[in-house]
């Protein structure tokens, strides 16, 4: 018989290594000293966003800044080989990613929000919401029995703001400062010209902004599907 899952399982699924990181990374950090298992599913590596380097060299690069990451988390980092910016929205990657979440088992699943400007974010949004719903059906055999991630939830990204409202507060004070060294292991973090945006000041300062709506010192924000209630208890549903 399956062992039972954690109460906070946490998978984080981003289009791109750096997307879950960035905007999840806090909450996963918080659960995972906890002691719950979290891991970071990445569709793509994003290989095709530097300025200098080819996808083969920017590939490699960003698979060991995310596994650095994921280290210094305390996450498992997995990874998928759809090429950045072509990733499918088909039956074949829907049902990849349910083998993830059979295999993982999680309470929680955390991911992108619909209004994107960026395709892959888009896609990986459809992508996850499907593969949930395949996950948890029985009549579906795959090598692993069905299971169903009880919380569905997308994090608060610079790039997919259309129509995201934070309805989940998560006091993240207590991880904050290993997130902000996990982040560090990335090129794009560090360095504002190698990635074309602020990321470390913008999320820096939305991290101290949404604590102070909630009253921490650090909080990130979530959103759930339509129809769920608003939280903000300083913790995940569940």
């Amino acid at each position: 018989m399956a062992q039972a899952a954690s109460p906070y399982a946490v998978l984080a699924i981003g289009a791109h290594a750096a997307d879950a990181e960035f905007s999840a990374g806090m909450v996963l950090a918080r659960y995972a000293a906890e002691g719950h298992p979290t891991t970071i599913l990445h569709l793509t590596l994003g290989e095709k966003g530097h300025r200098a380097l080819s996808p083969v060299e920017y590939g490699a690069q960003k698979r060991g800044e995310a596994e650095r990451a994921a280290e210094a988390l305390g996450c498992r980092a997995r990874f998928l080989d759809y090429p950045d910016a072509e990733l499918p929205e088909d039956d074949a990657v829907k049902l990849a990613v349910a083998d993830v979440i059979r295999e993982v088992r999680p309470r929680v699943l955390i991911t992108h929000w619909r209004g994107s400007f960026h395709r892959d974010h888009r896609r990986t949004h459809d992508v996850v919401v499907d593969a949930r719903f395949f996950a948890g059906l029985r009549t579906i055999e795959r090598e692993r029995p069905a299971w169903y991630a009880g919380h569905l939830l997308f994090a608060e990204n610079w790039e997919d703001m259309d129509g995201y409202r934070p309805d989940v507060y998560v006091d993240t004070t207590a991880s904050f400062d290993r997130w902000l060294s996990a982040c560090e292991a990335y090129e794009i973090f560090r360095d504002p010209a190698a990635g074309g945006f602020r990321y470390r000041e913008y999320y820096t300062a939305l991290a101290t902004m949404r604590g102070c709506l909630a009253r921490f010192r650090y909080a990130a924000t979530l959103m759930r599907p339509d129809g769920d209630l608003v939280a903000r208890s300083g913790a995940l549903p569940g």
